[in-house]
């Protein structure tokens, strides 16, 4: 089969010939593969950056995490995989598998899920979002991003702020269901008053971050307290684009009451994940396929992979390899 392989971390993929996986148990089964999205989890993973990456294997390793593809009956299906997904066949679990809704774009489909699971298993079990919540997103103008925008309004916020270093995505979040943006290339104490202004009159209950880094010492010393009795903010961190590390003032934690918590790999229970793929990713297919979503992507083929890879994509796409 051909597929994108790539022979030590932190190298271009090559689009080159490679054995066809085989299944090893009842549970695994084949995977025609139709579309896979590119994600920010496949690219730290691949360049050795992200905490889930494996050692080199000296033989090739085909890259991809998840696809959209067919399984033997026809069946159209979303599929974690278990071998390398950027392939002409993988590998997929059985159980962690998402039957399509007719009438769904496959490049759309692919797109989709690492965005849900990024917003959705964050909103729902870790920020325990209920109907008319308050909620902030910071980094929201990435493909992730406009994803929770939808994703929280579809699950009944009430208010949703958005930040982001793009002014025209920003404006266009809120034809997506935001209500206010907040724009990160302002002065800091301008951004700090700005958003200590919008905490005082509609309490911020939810904050998916993202960026991390300077802009969310921003966020939380915009909620720091002054001993008087505080609202109890949800802070979720998804992302680190703007830097892994930050600087946090034992005074912020002493002064709210704030619940820190991080949504990843790793940090979800077995029952969430079972809801990811039984509930959350069926639900979230269906209103895409009722265009209910506002879904972005920029398509490429597979031969065109080493060139793509690192390609700059706009603002809000998702780069969608094609099989």
């Amino acid at each position: 089969m051909k597929a994108a392989v790539v022979y030590k971390k932190g190298s271009l993929p090559k689009f080159v010939e490679f054995p066809n996986p085989i299944a090893a148990n009842e549970n695994e089964v084949l995977l025609s593969v139709k579309a896979v999205a590119i994600t920010n989890l496949d690219k730290g993973i691949v360049s050795g950056e992200h905490y889930s990456s494996e050692n080199e294997n000296q033989n090739g390793t085909v890259i991809g995490s998840d696809a959209v593809g067919l399984l033997e009956n026809g069946t159209k299906v979303y599929a974690r995989g278990i071998s390398g997904t950027i392939a002409e066949k993988a590998l997929v679990e059985k159980n962690r598998m998402v039957v399509l809704p007719d009438g769904i774009d496959l490049s759309i489909a692919a797109a989709m899920p690492n965005a849900v699971a990024g917003s959705a298993m964050a909103l729902r079990f870790r920020a325990e979002i209920q109907p008319g919540d308050t909620v902030l997103i910071n980094g929201a103008t990435g493909f992730t991003g406009q994803m929770a925008v939808q994703v929280a309004k579809y699950y009944g916020a009430k208010k949703i702020i958005v930040t982001g270093r793009n002014e025209k995505t920003l404006q266009s979040l809120l034809e997506l269901g935001a209500d206010e943006i907040l724009y990160l290339k302002q002065d800091d104490e301008r951004f700090v008053s700005q958003l200590k202004e919008i905490h005082q009159n509609t309490p911020i209950d939810i904050v998916l971050d993202y960026l991390w880094g300077h802009s969310a010492e921003l966020i939380l010393s915009a909620l720091k307290g002054n001993g008087n009795f505080t609202h109890k903010t949800r802070y979720v961190s998804i992302g680190s684009m703007s830097g892994d590390t930050i600087q946090l003032s034992a005074q912020i934690l002493r002064s709210v009451d704030l619940q820190l918590s991080g949504s990843g790999l790793g940090s979800w229970k077995k029952e969430e994940v079972k809801l990811l793929f039984s509930e959350i990713l069926p639900e979230i297919f269906l209103l895409a396929s009722q265009n209910k979503l506002k879904i972005n992507v920029e398509k490429v083929n597979i031969a065109d992979i080493e060139k793509m890879w690192n390609a700059e994509v706009p603002d809000g796409k998702r780069l969608v390899v094609m099989v």
